[in-house]
């Protein structure tokens, strides 16, 4: 089983996602996913940029997909998703149908806000051009093993395994608004929070995070107790999704597990020390997602 580092979910600034993606060049992830997925205002890096550090990690051997937005909402980000899919050297992750439209038949990936629940969905994008899909991140093991029984020959599955889960997305950016502020004058106000903004019930519970429009869990989603029934079930790629701190760790730890250096119990106790809040993975159990079960 392959290793995926997702797209980066935060705004940070420019120099700390030049060492960020510097320091995984040498680490065992074998597909890296590069691009603003959450946000068009965000503007630390530009697509040259991106398409500049991913030359640099294909150098490094790693395969390097680029991430489209997932809601488009004016004419600029729709220009950006057309240069995205025409850029003729990567492979592309599709977020929304707008962008599996622009591939025009070219290969891609289907992203998990694609909501693929079903075979036949998940034939209809094969036919479009996917060679690997994006497990939605609610689906739980039993649905994935009825989806991938007539899954179409030769595409690959890949599950988000480790990492804040990134619920939801609005039209409104929740950041801003906690500083009462507008989403068209925010103040880049995302840039304060490398891991998003935390946000509790009234009894002090962590709830959910905000991260500019997008919506995550407030725990750390960690299917690493689980890469054997992924392994068995077919699953070809794990999904990992940068934190702040401490992600080339995460990484080593996954490897290890995959490599059976380390017992996924082992990995697991280590990773508690390593994460920003409390794990997760009650959605693979069919369960409420923030719970947390025995593998």
């Amino acid at each position: 089983m392959k290793i995926s580092l997702g797209p980066l979910q935060y705004y940070w600034p420019r120099s700390t996602v030049f060492s960020f993606y510097e320091a995984m060049a040498s680490l065992p992830v074998d597909i890296v996913y590069l691009g603003e997925a959450v946000c068009s205002r965000r503007h630390e890096l530009r697509l040259a940029d991106w398409l500049s550090l991913a030359e640099q990690l294909a150098a490094a051997g790693k395969q390097v997909v680029l991430s489209t937005q997932v809601l488009i909402e004016s004419g600029p980000e729709l220009g950006t998703l057309r240069r995205i899919a025409d850029n003729g050297r990567f492979l592309v992750e599709a977020n929304d149908m707008g962008a599996v439209q622009c591939m025009e038949g070219r290969p891609f990936v289907a992203g998990p806000h694609l909501n693929i629940y079903s075979a036949p969905t998940l034939a209809l994008l094969a036919q479009a051009g996917a060679m690997r899909w994006v497990m939605p991140l609610e689906m739980s093991a039993a649905g994935l093993a009825a989806v991938l029984r007539d899954a179409p020959p030769g595409i690959e599955t890949e599950v988000f395994g480790y990492g804040r889960m990134p619920l939801a997305f609005s039209a409104r950016c929740f950041t801003a608004r906690q500083r009462n502020l507008p989403k068209d004058d925010c103040r880049f106000s995302c840039i304060d929070h490398p891991d998003g903004l935390l946000m509790e019930t009234q009894e002090g519970q962590p709830f959910l995070v905000l991260n500019g429009i997008q919506t995550q869990s407030a725990r750390v989603y960690n299917l690493v107790g689980e890469l054997d029934a992924m392994r068995a079930a077919g699953v070809g790629v794990v999904r990992l999704s940068p934190q702040s701190a401490h992600t080339a760790d995460i990484v080593q730890l996954m490897h290890a597990v995959l490599c059976g250096t380390l017992t996924s119990a082992q990995a697991a106790e280590r990773m508690r020390a390593l994460m920003p809040a409390a794990p997760c993975n009650g959605y693979w159990h069919g369960k409420p997602g923030q719970e947390l079960h025995a593998a």
